[in-house]
């Protein structure tokens, strides 16, 4: 149990007052019980003593005067006639031996019938002079009292003794069974008496607060040297009278020497404050004009928690610090505006927006009107000048209610002349107070027509403070004030220098972020495809929407990217990725890939093994990124990146997918059905070793196919589940929409107020190439069939309205069907394609590709290839599950390159 002040408490020790008067009384009482049950014990075994005495002579004398005693002693046999006798008295009357013996102490009676005939033990004198004797001896049997009692004969002759015997112990233990109940008695005393000490000194301890005699004394001591020595008043009122007054009440309200214990209304008070103090009742921070002071007053009853009726009041001299208080609210007042500054000033990374808050807050809270004034360069996000205000600026925020005609409005141009207070002191980061506009002492000079209307307008001071950031001047701040009277002074001056400096940083955070977020910007629009490819495989539209700035990023910049790729053989190739994360890395990283997308697309790949190379780009970007960085760095971030690669073919309107990562494409039918296509799921690209699959599938001439990234569908108020359901719900049954409708059905369902994250969306919708383009032969593996294939694609160019090209298409086909006649395995197929340019295709079994050659003047062969490359604009080869296709291009003239519509219906 701890102590007050510190000091340990026992049961055994206490420090209490309280607790002492409990242990005392508590040991009186034991000590007077234990007394008690003392002297009933002490009393209880003289009484059992006295008791043997008084039943052994009892029993003796009852014997010995029995009939027949005396004269079976002068019998023949004594012992025959007086031991049946004495064993039945003996039993009878309780006792522990009755024995009969003549006058020499021989017995003749004994409990024990061996013992008879031997003498008696103890003193027999006594009875044989005729008198009663009883001694106390111990026995065999133990402590005992004995009686000897003569037997007298009818001559008056002592003929015989007899003696009774019993143990004290006997005797005492009709005393002992009363012990429980004694014993039982004396503990319901003591825990009765015990439990009302209990209370007294409970009671006595909630007076006292549980200290202890010199914890009372000490405590008093300090008390009275507190109450007497602190600078307030403390008045102590019950019952009307003054109870108590310390030494700073009687000063304060010049108390006589012998106040305490007289009537409050008889000391001499005014009548206010004998009214407040007898009243009693509650007040705080009252103030009360006594005498020439002014005093605040607090009064509290003193009958809360169990104490005496009155009040106890306490008084404070308030007359000096009430100037004290007023430049204290005044600094107070001042700390709360720059607190309020810092949180509604800068509360987003724009310029302009930063500009009016400073505006807005200054004319609410310190000015009347406030003009805030930039750099043109710090506006576009650039570096300011380090000549400061000399340089163009233009008027960015205006708040209050500026009367017309007065200041520059938003957007003006301007520039501070040198020969002005402003245009000479700004510059060097100096602040200018004007307090008399009206004197026109100089500041006029910048615009004097405009200066008359400022004054006009009753704007009648003004303080000019720069807006300066990392040793370098921003713009400037204008402070005016008009409807207050009050002019701005010194400390108006330095607590605009502290508000400016604090919203200086926050432009100047803006500015920088501006700068980097048009850096990220021009980076991602230069990476982006600004438009879509000639083709006629699809009719395309596609939406890029940044994350928003602040949430996704730098200013939103991030890695989503799309692309539609044609592909040789009329196809096209379309492309959705997205790389996690944003800012400058997240927009790098997607350039390369999608520079790696086209190179590997023209290499003509299927989409599986596309994706396996752009896998194992990723995983080489790591692994250069992780090697470049120190121990002491982080360990450099895994690049993650997901990716769709998809090819429509219009000839055949077949489309192979294949993904890594990727959300599932949305494919809308021409009846308006919507279903997301289940192409196998690959893993992200940068994991490595991971195969990939393809999802081949036919779509309707008309069908639309939706590419997204997982920005569209998913939020953090939306599961991407629900999302990519809502997206098929939206777009479905809507057979008659143009890709760009499309679009905007899908952003306007799916778009969030604040996007988090990049949102890429292409939607093409699928054209198939007319059959009467579309021209094949199978060449039989003969070098006579040469001509015949010659002569027929003669014939459809003459159709086509193509003869133009005939020569140079017969020299193409020469040479391509005469290779793979003389090199390949069959069967050998030719394809003529009339696009946007002639496409001609020649198809083998064989995977073995032809390489071009710079044949030598002596060489007899070696020229097709190195013929065909000047002939065709260009040409490749792309392999197939079967073998290869070795095809070209011929650029066709402007008239003849007419597009395929969806209801070209031949030729």
């Amino acid at each position: 149990m701890a102590g007050r002040f510190g000091r340990p408490r026992s049961v055994l020790r206490m420090r209490t007052l309280a607790g002492q008067v409990f242990l005392l009384q508590v040991a009186i009482v034991v000590l007077l019980v234990a007394a008690a049950i003392a002297a009933l014990v002490l009393q209880s075994r003289t009484d059992s003593e006295r008791e043997a005495r008084h039943r052994s002579v009892a029993v003796a004398q009852a014997f010995a005067n029995a009939p027949g005693t005396a004269a079976a002693l002068t019998g023949p046999d004594p012992s025959a006639v007086l031991q049946p006798r004495a064993e039945a008295a003996r039993k009878g009357s309780q006792v522990d031996f009755l024995v009969v013996m003549n006058t020499q102490g021989i017995r003749y009676t004994h409990p024990l019938p061996d013992r008879i005939g031997k003498k008696f033990v103890g003193d027999i004198g006594p009875a044989l002079a005729g008198r009663v004797t009883t001694e106390k001896v111990n026995g065999t049997i133990g402590p005992l009292v004995q009686a000897v009692v003569p037997v007298v004969g009818h001559d008056s002759k002592v003929v015989g003794l007899v003696s009774a015997g019993i143990t004290i112990t006997k005797v005492s233990g009709v005393v002992n069974d009363q012990f429980p109940l004694l014993f039982g008695s004396a503990a319901g005393v003591l825990l009765l008496t015990t439990g009302g000490t209990a209370l007294v000194s409970r009671r006595l301890r909630r007076q006292t607060h549980g200290l202890g005699p010199e914890e009372m004394t000490r405590m008093y001591e300090h008390h009275d040297a507190v109450l007497h020595a602190v600078r307030e008043g403390v008045v102590i009122v019950g019952d009307g009278r003054l109870v108590l007054a310390n030494d700073e009440a009687r000063r304060l309200l010049d108390l006589p020497p012998d106040v305490e214990g007289r009537q409050v209304a008889a000391i001499g008070l005014d009548p206010a404050t004998a009214v407040l103090l007898e009243s009693g009742r509650v007040v705080t921070d009252e103030v009360h004009p006594v005498g020439e002071r002014l005093l605040a007053v607090n009064q509290r009853s003193t009958e809360r928690a169990g104490g005496p009726p009155g009040s106890v009041t306490t008084l404070r001299d308030t007359t000096e610090l009430r100037a004290l208080t007023g430049r204290a609210d005044l600094a107070r007042g001042r700390l709360k505006l720059l607190y309020d500054a810092g949180t509604e000033i800068g509360t987003t990374l724009d310029v302009v927006r930063t500009c009016e808050e400073l505006a807005r807050f200054g004319a609410e809270r310190f000015s009347d009107l406030v003009t805030v004034d930039l750099a043109v360069s710090v506006l576009n996000g650039e570096e300011p000048e380090p000549n400061g205000p000399a340089v163009e600026m233009r008027r960015t925020a205006v708040g209050g209610e500026v009367p017309e005609g007065s200041l520059y409005p938003v957007g003006e141009p301007m520039r501070f002349a040198p020969s002005t207070v402003l245009g000479s002191r700004l510059p060097a980061g100096e602040p200018v107070l004007e307090a008399d506009l009206a004197g026109f002492s100089g500041w006029q000079r910048q615009d004097p027509e405009r200066a008359r209307q400022i004054v006009a307008h009753g704007i009648h001071s003004m303080i000019a403070v720069p807006l300066r950031a990392r040793g370098v001047v921003l713009g400037v701040v204008l402070f005016w004030r008009s409807h207050t009277p009050e002019a701005f002074d010194e400390e108006d001056r330095s607590l605009a220098e502290e508000l400016v400096a604090r919203a200086a940083v926050s432009i100047d955070n803006a500015r920088r972020f501006t700068r980097e977020h048009t850096m990220a910007v021009t980076l991602q629009r230069s990476l982006l495809p600004r438009a879509l490819p000639d083709q006629n495989a699809v009719e395309a539209a596609f939406r890029y929407l940044p994350a928003h700035a602040g949430l996704g990023g730098l200013g939103g910049v991030g890695g989503d990217w799309f692309d539609i790729i044609p592909l040789p053989g009329t196809r096209v190739a379309l492309v959705v990725g997205d790389v996690v994360g944003h800012g400058l890395h997240a927009a790098a990283t997607m350039g390369r890939l999608r520079t790696a997308v086209h190179n590997f697309a023209n290499l003509d790949v299927p989409p599986d093994e596309l994706l396996w190379h752009l896998d194992e780009l990723v995983t080489r970007i790591d692994q250069d990124e992780g090697a470049e960085g120190t121990d002491s760095d982080a360990k450099a971030g895994v690049t993650g990146a997901t990716c769709l690669y998809a090819i429509y073919d219009p000839v055949t309107g077949d489309c192979t997918m294949a993904r890594a990562g990727h959300v599932q494409p949305l494919v809308l039918r021409p009846d308006g059905g919507a279903e997301f296509v289940e192409v196998p799921g690959g893993p992200p690209l940068g994991l490595g070793g991971m195969p990939f699959d393809t999802c081949r599938l036919r779509l309707p001439e008309g069908s639309r196919l939706v590419l997204y990234t997982d920005g569209l569908v998913e939020h953090r108020s939306r599961a991407i589940d629900d999302g990519m359901a809502l997206l098929g719900r939206t777009l479905g049954g809507r057979p008659d929409q143009t890709p760009e409708e499309t679009c905007e059905a899908a952003l306007d369902a799916l778009l969030p107020d604040h996007p988090t994250d990049d949102i890429a969306l292409l939607v093409a919708r699928t054209r198939r190439l007319p059959a009467g383009r579309i021209a094949d032969w199978e060449v039989p593996a003969d070098p006579s069939a040469v001509a015949q294939v010659r002569a027929a694609a003669v014939r459809k160019l003459i159709e086509w309205g193509l003869a133009e090209e005939a020569f140079t298409t017969e020299l193409i086909l020469s040479e391509l069907v005469t290779n793979a006649i003389r090199y390949a395995a069959g069967p050998i197929r030719v394809r003529l394609i009339h696009d946007r340019s002639l496409i001609c295709e020649v198809a083998d079994h064989s995977s073995t590709s032809p390489h071009l050659r710079h044949a030598a003047s002596t060489d007899e062969g070696g020229r097709g290839l190195f013929l065909i490359a000047q002939l065709a604009e260009r040409w490749g080869t792309r392999y197939t599950g079967d073998g290869k296709v070795i095809w070209t291009e011929q650029a066709l003239p402007e008239p003849v390159r007419t597009p395929a519509a969806p209801d070209d219906a031949g030729p």
